[in-house]
C-alpha cells in the first residue's frame, strides 16, 4: 500500500481506503475462487495494482469517458483504474464466468459505482468506447482484431481514442506494422525491478460507423 502512496500521493481519502480494502478482499476470494496466483497475491499492489496504475501514468480519463477492458480476469487493470478514475465509466468483460464473480464481489465491497461487467468474449459487445485497456491477453494483431469497430468518434483526451496495453518484453516485431503506436516504459514512473520490462502501448484506431 505504500507503494500506491508514494507513486499516487494526491488520492482522497476514500481512494486510499478503497485501495487498502483491494488486499482483504482478494485475499479472501482468492481462497474461494482462484483468480490471482499465491505468488502474486502477496505482491498485489506491486505485480497487480501498481502495475494496473501505469495507464494512469500516461492517460488521465476524463469524467463521463467510457473505457472497456478486455479479459479483466480478476479485475485488472480495471478496479484499479475505476479507483483512480470514479467519474470515468468501466466496463470489465471476461469470458470466464468464475473470475467476474470474484470481480463483481471486490466492486461491491468496494462499493464502486463506475464498473460494470460482462460475461462474454469482446467480439460480442456492441458497444463503442473512448479506449481498450488490457493486460497481454493476446499479440496485438489479434487483439486489434478483436476490438474492431469499438471506437467511439468523438475525441475527448490528450491521446487519441485506442487501445492502452499493459505488455512486457521486445515488442518490436509485434509492433512493426503499427505505425503510430506509442511505448511508455514503466521504468520511466517507477524504480522497482519489476517493472524493468513492462509497458503501456497507445495505439490509436481510427473510428468505424
Amino acid at each position: 500500500m505504500e507503494l500506491i502512496k508514494n507513486y499516487f500521493p494526491d488520492l482522497t481519502k476514500q481512494q486510499l481506503e478503497q485501495f487498502e480494502k483491494l488486499e482483504s478482499l482478494y485475499q479472501d476470494w482468492n481462497l474461494k475462487i482462484n483468480v490471482v496466483s499465491r505468488k502474486d497475491i502477496d505482491e498485489l499492489y506491486l505485480r497487480h495494482v501498481l502495475h494496473s496504475l501505469g495507464i494512469a501514468k500516461v492517460m488521465q480519463f476524463n469524467p463521463g469517458a467510457n473505457v472497456l477492458d478486455v479479459g479483466t480476469g480478476g479485475g485488472f487493470p480495471g478496479i484499479p483504474l475505476a479507483i483512480m478514475f470514479p467519474e470515468t465509466n468501466f466496463h470489465l468483460v471476461d469470458s470466464i464466468a468464475k473470475k467476474l464473480k470474484v470481480v463483481n464481489e471486490v466492486v461491491e465491497g468496494l462499493g464502486i459505482t463506475n464498473v460494470r461487467t460482462t460475461h462474454s468474449r469482446v467480439e460480442e459487445i456492441d458497444e463503442q468506447f473512448d479506449f481498450i485497456v488490457s493486460r497481454a491477453v493476446a499479440i496485438m494483431p489479434t487483439f486489434v482484431h478483436w476490438v474492431k469497430g469499438k471506437i467511439a468518434k468523438p475525441q475527448n483526451h490528450e491521446l487519441k481514442n485506442g487501445i492502452l496495453y499493459l505488455k512486457g518484453g521486445d515488442l518490436s516485431e509485434e509492433l512493426e506494422s503499427y505505425k503510430t503506436a506509442t511505448i511508455y516504459n514503466l521504468t520511466d514512473y517507477y524504480k522497482e525491478d519489476f517493472f524493468d520490462t513492462k509497458k503501456v502501448v497507445h495505439l490509436p484506431l481510427k473510428y468505424k460507423g
